[in-house]
């Protein structure tokens, strides 16, 4: 006696469903047609078609056609699919950790500036706070060097509404640093990081070091670091310094927190 419908044949006449699945590197599948085992390293697409590259354990790499039931996981046979491209998470947050603006026009910049002393601490601080300087229309300036600090003052002339923070390296109780600004009144705020150069700001495990070489007084300082770490001229010591830099975790916390509370100060209402 037939179960089921009469009509629709025997069962061992219908065609069983082969799964398909995702070809995702280093899936481990057998050809079903001449037992190349190997793992999925690529795809190459050609007239004839899409084919997936199988490595096997010895290094041999061979193409084959992506078809239907063509391959065997286990002893049993899957049609093999090209992955489909996932889809770009779109960043949330900034570089800086704060939360990335959508669709940010560009705005008229504000009064208020941020001063730093040279062109590595304003490419840093713009690598890490651009997007929240974008928002708030700061423009970060560098002044060539923390002696030329009280004729830019002069010039810019600070005031209600036209607030000037100023980021300092080498900020230590006693150093010319601190010494050049103090008494610069209510609408200047100087913050600053301890470190000889803002190249030290950035964490040493960010740049593949153990720690930062000590450089004796009187040796330029960048000159020694390249030349105990090997790292050829500043200018290449520079391009690995700001390519290890991707977000405020690979700055030490005393340059964070000076920028955060410069960016606070210029951009507060009076």
């Amino acid at each position: 006696m037939y179960g089921g419908d009469i009509f629709s044949g025997h069962t061992r006449a219908t065609k069983r469903k082969v799964p398909r699945l995702e070809a995702e590197r280093d899936l481990v599948v057998e050809d079903a047609a001449s037992g190349f085992c190997g793992a999925v390293v690529g795809f190459e697409r050609s007239y004839d078609g899409e084919f997936v590259k199988l490595e096997d354990g010895r290094g041999a790499v061979r193409l084959f056609a992506l078809r239907e039931a063509a391959f065997l996981i286990d002893g049993a046979p899957v049609t093999l699919v090209r992955p489909t491209a996932a889809a770009p998470t779109r960043e949330t947050r900034s570089a800086s950790g704060s939360t990335r603006v959508e669709g940010l026009r560009a705005r008229v910049a504000a009064a208020g500036r941020i001063w730093v002393e040279g062109v590595h601490d304003a490419a840093l601080v713009e690598r890490v706070w651009g997007h929240d300087l974008r928002v708030e229309g700061v423009v970060v300036e560098h002044l060539e060097g923390l002696d030329n600090l009280a004729e830019r003052l002069t010039e810019f002339g600070p005031g209600p509404g036209r607030r000037v923070g100023v980021l300092v390296d080498h900020l230590v109780t006693g150093s010319k640093e601190s010494q050049l600004t103090t008494g610069l009144g209510a609408h200047v705020l100087v913050t600053g990081h301890p470190y000889i150069d803002v190249w030290q700001a950035v964490r040493p495990a960010a740049v593949g070091i153990r720690e930062w070489p000590q450089v004796p007084r009187g040796e330029d300082w960048k000159t020694g670091i390249c030349r105990r770490l090997g790292w050829g001229t500043p200018q290449e010591g520079w391009r690995r310094v700001y390519n290890a830099v991707d977000s405020f975790r690979d700055l030490e916390a005393p340059l964070i927190g000076a920028v955060e509370r410069l960016i606070d100060f210029v951009t507060e209402p009076e």
